[in-house]
């Protein structure tokens, strides 16, 4: 029998942090009768987050601020709401109340960062509702918002299989300094696999090893399958990342995800640092941060 988690006063104000999601590797397996695309990938998580935080009320509402804010949309259609909705259709008791997203991560980016504030809504409800976290309505729910948002669930890096719903156990990841870089642009999912020609011709993905110098030799085997139609799609993505792999220190330099935002891997934080800081200076319309990833 699953414990139940200690009982939170309905009055409590809860924060949680949406941390986005890198895809290391990405192979397209293959695509269904139904269109959808059966997927492996290695996920990392970066120290980059969105902030959720969430007020008991009497309704569900949403407030979006950061830097980011603007590009989401309508908050009506956001996916926090939506994980509200999903979710209390599943727990009849579910707290209802105000959530304000601190908006940090790029929107439409290959980051994930609109399923992990949805991953991080479904966790700040089964608190205020007194939900186990591993309560099996909430990776139900998780299934329905997206492909990303089971492995955001409980961000940890891990091999993610299938529609997103099959999840390996957490891979204890080498923590690598790292950039990331968006050329000013949202790239839409579906469009990104509407120029995808070919399922993979690469294997599947080995036992993860801990040494770095083991691990970009395995990343260097294992591509991202999307990478050239979302070229072919916004050419500056090759830019970025001829960029990146131009700076001192760059061990590997890929797309995340179906694109735009392309991260490198850097031997020190302070190469990160550096090559962050030249490319802010030669790309001022670009998107840049440091920090790390693992």
């Amino acid at each position: 029998m699953t414990a139940a988690r200690p009982v939170t006063p309905v009055s409590a104000r809860l924060i949680d942090r949406a941390p986005a999601k890198v895809n290391l590797t990405l192979r397209v397996i293959r695509r269904r009768a139904d269109g959808y695309h059966e997927l492996e990938s290695l996920m990392a998580f970066a120290d980059l987050a969105d902030t959720l935080t969430f007020e008991p009320g009497a309704t569900f509402a949403l407030e979006l601020r950061g830097p980011f804010a603007q590009t989401c949309g309508p908050a009506a259609d956001n996916l926090v709401l939506k994980a509200a909705s999903v979710l209390g259709g599943k727990v009849a008791s579910l707290k209802a109340g105000r959530f304000i997203l601190e908006k940090n991560i790029p929107v439409a980016a290959g980051l994930g960062g609109g399923s992990s504030d949805a991953a991080a809504a479904l966790r700040l409800l089964a608190r205020a509702s007194n939900l186990a976290a591993d309560d099996a309505r909430l990776f139900a729910a998780a299934r329905e918002l997206g492909a990303d948002v089971p492995v955001c669930l409980d961000p940890k890096a891990r091999i993610m299989r299938g529609l997103g719903e099959i999840l390996s156990g957490a891979v204890d990841l080498h923590k690598f300094a790292t950039v990331l870089v968006n050329p000013g642009m949202a790239l839409a999912t579906k469009d990104v696999f509407a120029a995808f020609k070919s399922t993979s011709v690469g294997g599947a993905l080995p036992d993860i090893p801990r040494a770095p110098e083991a691990l970009l030799a395995l990343l260097a085997d294992h591509a991202n399958d999307l990478q050239p139609a979302a070229i072919s799609l916004k050419p500056v993505i090759a830019e970025v990342l001829g960029a990146l792999h131009a700076m001192a220190g760059c061990r590997l330099a890929r797309m995340s995800g179906s694109g735009a935002t392309c991260f490198g891997l850097f031997g020190s934080a302070a190469e990160a640092e550096a090559a962050a800081k030249s490319l802010r200076a030669k790309h001022k319309e670009w998107w840049v941060h440091a920090g790390t990833l693992g």
